[in-house]
């Protein structure tokens, strides 16, 4: 193994060994590539850096302590990357290539893979972008498939505990018919400004309102948001928000622990009935809402500065099954290194 802190990475870039690549060209995908070189040779006029054809995906692969090495749902993250393909007009790579190139990635960088005790894991970035040189707004007929990888800490430096969020009504990070439930850079671009802006008043992220009607809960910066409340787990249901494969995961958890579950439209007063609350995704798993401040109204919505028992539990939960200590009932896993 590399020698590293484990226990002090942050949630950033390291550099690791290889990166596998993927062409598509002729209409075809080629052979997968393996890849020492962190940079891409790539035309100033490529598609992808003027018309915003970029997808990617993150997931990670977790040290085990009975030694072996597992990623948690690819095939759900090829899928998601597939309707991403589809929604900007993108090639579709297969859920088997996909897996096939997840899983090399790792072995070639398997001294990157933190130990179970630091915390840490080892992050992986799909990314597929068009490469060709166009200058006409138009779909990119060649593109570039890769992935790399990265030992990164907790997304947020508390770990497991309750952060701040403030609603902002003045900016929107996409539309209810555009882009949101597909994960493109340019939703995270549109997040930038607003996200800056609540960092710099104290707050861990930005919370979004639908950007119709101000009135219904959409994500919570980057992540998915949910509530808890009377043993139901409930979290919005909107076509701006990104489909994470975490909270689908923590929806299926729930039901398992005897909890209901409601996917809906969800309306800002409603947060006031809340006992916890969260944001959802990869990197954090789940960051507990200790509360989340109304700019506009001085309304705040308080979930307390301890996570919450259930949450706790899901989060628990969830780690259990990705680390291989609690049973993997619907078949998530799958083991890279043995």
């Amino acid at each position: 193994m590399k020698d590293l802190d484990w226990g002090k990475l942050p949630f950033g870039y390291v550099p690791t060994n290889y990166n596998v690549r993927c062409y598509y060209r002729d209409g075809k995908w080629g052979e997968i590539e393996v890849c020492s070189d962190e940079y891409i040779k790539m035309h100033m006029a490529a598609a992808c850096l003027h018309y915003g054809q970029e997808a990617f995906e993150g997931l990670k692969a977790y040290r085990c302590p009975d030694g072996k090495v597992r990623l948690f749902r690819p095939d759900a993250n090829a899928e998601r990357l597939q309707s991403t393909c589809r929604g900007i007009c993108m090639p579709e790579l297969p859920t088997e290539r996909f897996i096939e190139m997840c899983e090399k990635v790792v072995r070639l960088n398997q001294e990157f893979i933190p130990t179970y005790e630091s915390g840490a894991t080892l992050y992986l970035r799909p990314l597929l972008i068009g490469i060709n040189a166009q200058v006409g707004v138009s779909p990119a007929h060649e593109y570039l498939f890769l992935i790399f990888v990265t030992p990164v800490g907790p997304y947020f430096k508390g770990g497991f505990a309750g952060n701040p969020y403030a609603i902002m009504r003045d900016y929107d990070r996409s539309a209810p018919l555009g882009t949101g439930k597909y994960k493109v850079g340019g939703n995270y671009a549109a997040s930038l400004f607003a996200h800056q802006i609540a960092h710099d008043k104290g707050y861990a992220s930005e919370f979004y309102l639908d950007a119709k009607e101000k009135k219904y809960i959409d994500e919570c910066g980057a992540a998915n948001f949910f509530g808890i409340k009377n043993n139901t787990y409930i979290t919005p249901k909107s076509t701006s928000i990104l489909p994470s494969i975490t909270n689908r995961s923590l929806m299926q958890i729930a039901e398992d622990l005897g909890m209901k579950v409601e996917r809906r439209p969800v309306p800002e007063e409603e947060l006031e009935t809340f006992e916890e609350a969260g944001a959802c995704g990869t990197a954090a798993v789940i960051s507990p809402i200790s509360y989340i401040d109304d700019l506009d109204t001085g309304k705040r919505y308080d979930f307390g500065p301890n996570p919450g028992p259930l949450s706790k539990k899901l989060y628990d939960t969830l780690r259990g099954i990705q680390y291989g200590t609690i049973e993997d009932k619907h078949g998530w896993t799958r083991v890279v290194i043995e």
